[in-house]
Order: C-alpha cells, then structure tokens, then sequence
C-alpha cells in the first residue's frame, strides 16, 4: 500500500481546514510522481463517496477523495431528512432492502451517529374501517421485526395502534373526519448535509487526503486502464493530475456523465427523479409526531425539524440540470393540496418559509414511472482501474461505500482488510452521552444558556467544545446571526475553520439550514457570515462584495423559480446565477 497513509499525514483534529485542505492539495499534486500513487482516489464527495473515503481509509489505504463543489452539494444535502427502512417498499415485496436499511438505522442511531440521527415518531393514518387496520399493522408489525434481526438493537420504540381520540391527542390539528384512527412507528431523521461533513471529516481525521472545488475534467489512461484523473481547482482553474491504482467513481446523479469520460461500454444508467420539500414554521398547525401519507404518485412525510415541519416529497422524472433542480408552481400546489387533505386549518403559499428540491439517482429501468425504479445499488468494473457505485438510498451510503471498495480491493495485489465502518464511530459520536448528560454544566461553564449547548451537542456531538472555544476566545462569536436567531457567529468560523466551508452559499445552505428555516432565506445574515469568513479566508473587498451579491442572486433566482407553472420555466429562471463564485 502506499506511503502517503503513513501517520505522518494523519489529520489528528480531523479539520477541514483552509490549511489541511492546501496540505491535501499538495499530496494529490504529488502523485504524479513514480512511486507516489494513491491505493484508491474517490470522485464525488456526497455521503456514498464520503462514505468510501472513510471505508478506505480504515483499511489501511491511502486514499484521496474530490468534490466539483461543495461536499454534499448535490443529492446529499436535499434528501427528506430521513434514516429510514422505506415502508413503501414493503409493499414492493423488496424485503432484502428494507432490512438492510433498518439494521444500518440501527448502526447509525447507536453507535456510528447517535449525535446526528435521532429517532421520530410518525401517524400512519388509517382511512378505512375493518380491513386497513390489520393489513397495514401486520406491515409496520414486519417492518418492526426486519429492525432486530441484524443484532443490534433498533433504537426506537415499537409501534403503537390509536383509535381516533389517541390520533387527535397525538396530533390536534387533523381533521377528526380524514381518519377512522392510525398507527404510531418510529423511524429516525438526520441532517444530511452535516452527516456527510462528518463522515468526511472522519475519513480526513485518520489520514483521507479530502478536497472540494475540484472538478474532475478527464480521466488519465495507459492502456484500456484508468491510472488517475486530472482534476480542475474551481477556485483559480489550475488543472492537476492525481494517480491512483483505482478509481471508485460515487458521482450519484452524474454517473452517466462521468461514466462517459471512459467508456460507453457495459455503462450503469441512472436516472434522475426530483422530490421537493416544503419548510412551514412549526406553530402551523399541532402536533407531537410526524406523518406519513398515501397519495397517488408517491409517499408524502410531514416530518419534525427543530422549530419547523418539512413536507414533501414528490416523484418525477427530472432530465434538465443536475446541479440545482428547481422547484416549480405545479410542485409547491401538489405538496399543499395533499397535505391540506388532513390539516383542520389548510396550509398556503404564505406559510411557507422554504424550498428545496434533490435528485434520486435511481437505476434506470423498463418502468415509466421513477416511482416504481429501484433504490437498490449496483457497483460495476466497467475499465480495469475504474469501479462506480450507484443507485441505492442515503440510509444504506455505508453499504454502498463497502461494496464500492471491496470491488476496487479486488484489483489490488496486497490483500486488504475487511471493511470495519460498522464499529466507527464518526467524530463527535464517541462521549455524546456524557456531553448530553453534563450539559447543564458545560452551559455555566461556557456562560451560555443550556438550550444553546443542546443545538451544538444535536449538531457537533462530543466536538461541542471546540465550538465554545471561539466564543471563549471571542465573546460576541455567542451572538445569533441576524435573521436567524438558532444559529451563532460562532458555527460561521466553525464552518471556515473545521468544516471544509469555502463560500456564503457553503454556510447558508448545508453547514446551517438557514436558507429554508429563515423567512427571508439567509438575506440578512449575508453580510454578517462574509465578514466572518472573509477574516479566515483571506477575502479582499471585492471577494467579499461579490460572495453577498451572488448569495442574494441566487435567493431572488430561486425565490423567481418558485413562481414559474412547469419544470422547464423553473429551471430557466434558476440558472439565471453561476453556480461557484472564482476567488479574486
């Protein structure tokens, strides 16, 4: 294996800072050189390639891992939020995936996560007398069970059947006449975007070489064989080539795209399918769970998020731009008139706070519809040198990562180790508990108040501390940031400092949710998380102008989207603003 795994390049702290990053930087230039190789270098960095980095890594390979934009940037970021076994694919009969998805539920709540992923209750509600009652319960009866037979515990609790007045108890809000009674299950949510930072900052923290803003523009060949890609730096478009004895393209929804560099051959097809989600203010209407509900087209969830509700998603087939799918008038109504179906008090247009929209990279197939394609994941060899993974679902990323390089390891002539990601635990993960538990003390300690430290323990586990340290550091890192009062200055510099944050957009949009939980969409906080990272980044003036201009651009571009009647409309508007901003 090669040397660059070596302690030396260990990244103790695990940051994903402006320095670790031009170190990485460095050591992916320098495989160029004979000898220098990287085992395994990974290209897209959402939560299958962070994923694989930190599979990799932990088996003692030297890896290096590269993101065209932001980590999480794309599919990762604009999931619903979930960790869950997939109910509806119970009735596809698709038991194998279900039960592979709720032991990794299990894995992640217990002991990969427990910071991150948290169980949440949901009402299936039941619409029918007589027989719905006992087909759906025997479902959630099985989908319960398929959760014990990994050998971990669940973490969650069992289900529970209510009869109407236990429904309106649970949730007053609903119309008492849009169900005869439902049943109560658990699944587990997570914030998608901060899970895959930390599964990258893990991979870095035991030595992953991780970079983002690199563009892969090619693949290098000797031969019919992939030895590396060249690699464009979007912030100055240096282009440098980096060597690897294989290649695990996790490139999602793009897969077609960067399959194409190489081959045309024995080529996996995805195909995109986009889901949209609504953020409504939590004081919209009542209720202590979540909900699942049935409709034509695909499951809608009404799901808890801190101080508002996200609701969604739809399912349709989506063939314009990848990089940021836009939601439309027609998509917004849908969700609405769906979800009103249930509400005493229907939700508007003026309800709603924020709007996001992600792709599926499902596994193209005879079906017309992407609602009936596969969620399950395939890893294919297409050229020696060059593994992709694709397809699957956010809560099996850690299998997916797996199978990505045991294929790779295949290649290799050393013999490799096992993969060992399922007794890992991501940074922040390992004295969680404890943290949890002494709270109160760390709040007097640090002079905040204790419900601040309990947002930074659901958001950096047992790494909390580092956080207070620049508030210690700096009293007023303690100030909210404007418009968005959960947030402090304090998670900005974090951002810059530990968390690979190198635009406005990076902060607003995936480091913190600010741009779908605040009702201007982050317009107030711009100039205040410029000031801050520009001091990190090394921003001049203009830089610093340029990032709270593009931000409010996309804002207007996205808000005008919003307003159009179809996809094609939505998606003209969108792609009104660039997407990365170059460094002056």
């Amino acid at each position: 294996m090669s040397s660059v795994a070596d302690g030396s390049q260990r990244n103790d702290a695990g940051a994903l800072s402006p320095q670790a990053r031009a170190r990485s930087l460095e050591v992916l230039k320098g495989t160029a050189e004979p000898g220098k190789e990287l085992d395994i270098l990974i290209v897209g960095g959402g939560v299958v390639g962070a994923g694989a980095a930190l599979d990799a890594i932990t088996r003692g390979l030297s890896v290096g891992i590269v993101e065209a934009r932001d980590w999480a940037s794309g599919t990762s970021s604009r999931s619903s939020k979930l960790i869950h076994g997939g109910l509806r694919y119970l009735e596809m009969l698709d038991f194998a995936l279900v039960q592979e998805a709720l032991q990794e539920r299990g894995l992640l709540i217990q002991q990969i996560a427990p910071h991150l992923v948290r169980p949440v209750p949901f009402l299936y509600p039941l619409t029918r007398r007589f027989w719905e009652r006992p087909y759906v319960g025997a479902g959630i009866l099985l989908y319960d069970t398929l959760g014990l037979t990994s050998g971990h515990s669940r973490g969650v609790p069992m289900h529970k059947h209510l009869f109407r007045r236990g429904t309106l108890r649970a949730a007053p809000s609903l119309k008492s006449d849009a169900f005869v009674g439902s049943i109560r299950y658990y699944d587990a949510q997570v914030d998608d975007a901060r899970l895959v930072v930390n599964v990258v900052r893990t991979a870095a923290h035991y030595g992953a070489h991780a970079v983002n803003r690199m563009r892969v523009v090619s693949f290098v060949r000797e031969g019919e064989r992939v030895v590396g890609a060249k690699v464009e730096n979007q912030e100055d478009g240096s282009i440098i080539e980096v060597r690897a004895k294989q290649v695990v393209n996790a490139t999602g929804v793009w897969t077609d795209e960067t399959q194409a560099m190489v081959t045309d051959r024995g080529q996996l097809k995805v195909r995109a399918s986009k889901g949209i989600h609504l953020v409504v203010p939590r004081d919209r209407f009542q209720s202590t769970v979540g909900l699942i509900l049935r409709t034509e087209k695909s499951v809608l969830f009404v799901i808890p998020w801190g101080r508002h509700w996200i609701i969604g998603t739809t399912d349709t087939d989506w063939k314009l731009d990848k990089a940021h799918p836009a939601a439309s008038t027609k998509d917004i109504d849908y969700v609405l008139e769906h979800v009103n179906r249930v509400l005493k008090r229907p939700l508007t247009r003026e309800d709603v706070e924020g709007v996001y929209a992600g792709l599926r990279p499902l596994l193209a197939g005879e079906s017309d519809s992407t609602a009936k394609l596969s969620r399950e994941h395939v890893v294919a060899h297409p050229v020696p040198g060059l593994v992709v993974v694709a397809g699957g679902k956010f809560t099996t990323y850690r299998v997916m990562a797996k199978d990505a390089v045991d294929e790779a390891t295949r290649a290799m002539d050393e013999r490799v180790p096992a993969s060992c990601t399922e007794t890992i635990p991501l940074l922040g993960a390992e004295g969680f508990k404890a943290a949890w538990n002494r709270r109160g003390r760390t709040a007097d300690e640090a002079g905040v108040h204790v419900a601040r430290v309990e947002h930074l323990l659901n958001r950096y586990g047992s790494m909390t501390p580092e956080v207070l340290a620049i508030i210690k550091d700096n009293p007023a890192m303690a100030e909210p940031l404007p418009g968005a009062d959960d947030y402090l200055s304090a998670e900005v510099v974090y951002a810059a400092t530990h968390e690979g944050a190198r635009h406005v957009h990076d902060v607003l949009t995936r480091r913190t949710r600010i741009s779908i939980e605040s009702w201007d969409r982050g317009v107030s906080a711009v100039p205040v998380v410029a000031k801050l990272m520009g001091e990190i980044l090394g921003w001049s003036d203009a830089q610093r102008e340029s990032e709270i201009k593009h931000y409010l651009a996309r804002v207007e571009a996205e808000r005008l989207s919003q307003q159009q009647p179809d996809d094609e409309s939505a998606d003209a508007a969108r792609m009104g603003v660039d997407d990365i901003v170059p460094l002056r």
